[in-house]
C-alpha cells in the first residue's frame, strides 16, 4: 500500500466549503427562477442567501488562486506540453471505453502531479475560467441598476441574467461529472476518502486507481 499526502488542510477546506456553497447557490438560484413555492425557499430569503453565498464564493475562489500561486498546489495545474496529445488521448479513450473494460489506467498519481491532463483542462477551464465568468456576471446581476440600459442591443439585464444562468447550469454538469469520477478510484469512496483525510492511498504501481482532485 502506497500513500501520498497531496490534499493539505486549506485545499480541503476550500474544496468543502466551495461544495457547500455551490449547492446552496442553486438551492436559492432555483429558489428565484422559479419563484419560490413547495420545496423551494421563499423569493425574498432566496434572494438574500444567494447573494451572501455569491461572496463568500468570490472571496473562496480568490483565496483559491492565491494559494495556488503561493503554494506548491499550484504545480498540479501547470500543464505539460510534451506529448499533451497522446496523455489526452489516450484519457478520453480511458473514460470513453476502457474504465468499461477494466482497462489499465493509463495515469498514475505521483506527488509531483496529481490530475490527469482531462483534468487539468477540466480545472482550468472550471476555475479559471467558467468561475470568474459566473462571479463577474453574478457582481453585474446583483448592481444591476448601475448598468447601462443595453448592451450589445440587447437589454443589459436580460442579457447578464441569461450569461449566468447558462454559465450555472455549465459548473452544475460539471458538477454532476465530478461527482462520477469520484467514484472510479479503486473503490468508489477511495477518491472521497483522500479529499476528507488529505491521503491517496493505493495498492500498487499498477493500480488503475483514478485521482479526483480539485
Amino acid at each position: 500500500m502506497s500513500a501520498l499526502y497531496l490534499y493539505s488542510r486549506w485545499v480541503r477546506a476550500w474544496h468543502w466549503l466551495n461544495a457547500l456553497l455551490f449547492i446552496v447557490l442553486m438551492y436559492t438560484g432555483a429558489s428565484m427562477h422559479f419563484a419560490g413555492g413547495g420545496w423551494l425557499m421563499p423569493f425574498d430569503r432566496a434572494v438574500t442567501v444567494h447573494n451572501t453565498a455569491g461572496i463568500l464564493l468570490t472571496v473562496g475562489w480568490i483565496g483559491f488562486v492565491i494559494g495556488n500561486v503561493t503554494t506548491d498546489n499550484g504545480r498540479h495545474y501547470r500543464v505539460q506540453w510534451s506529448g499533451f496529445f497522446t496523455r489526452l488521448f489516450a484519457q478520453a479513450q480511458y473514460y470513453g471505453y476502457g474504465i468499461f473494460h477494466n482497462a489499465p489506467h493509463p495515469f498514475h498519481v505521483t506527488a509531483e502531479m496529481k490530475l490527469n491532463t482531462l483534468q487539468q483542462l477540466s480545472y482550468l477551464g472550471v476555475m479559471y475560467g467558467l468561475m470568474p465568468l459566473l462571479i463577474m456576471s453574478g457582481w453585474a446581476f446583483l448592481f444591476s441598476v448601475s448598468l447601462p440600459e443595453t448592451l450589445f442591443g440587447l437589454p443589459s439585464v436580460w442579457l447578464i441574467a441569461m450569461a449566468h444562468l447558462t454559465l450555472a447550469y455549465a459548473l452544475v454538469l460539471f458538477l454532476l461529472v465530478h461527482m462520477y469520477i469520484i467514484t472510479t478510484g479503486e473503490t468508489v469512496t477511495t477518491n472521497l476518502r483522500a479529499m476528507l483525510t488529505g491521503w491517496h492511498r493505493e495498492d500498487a504501481p499498477h493500480s488503475s486507481s483514478h485521482q479526483e482532485a480539485q
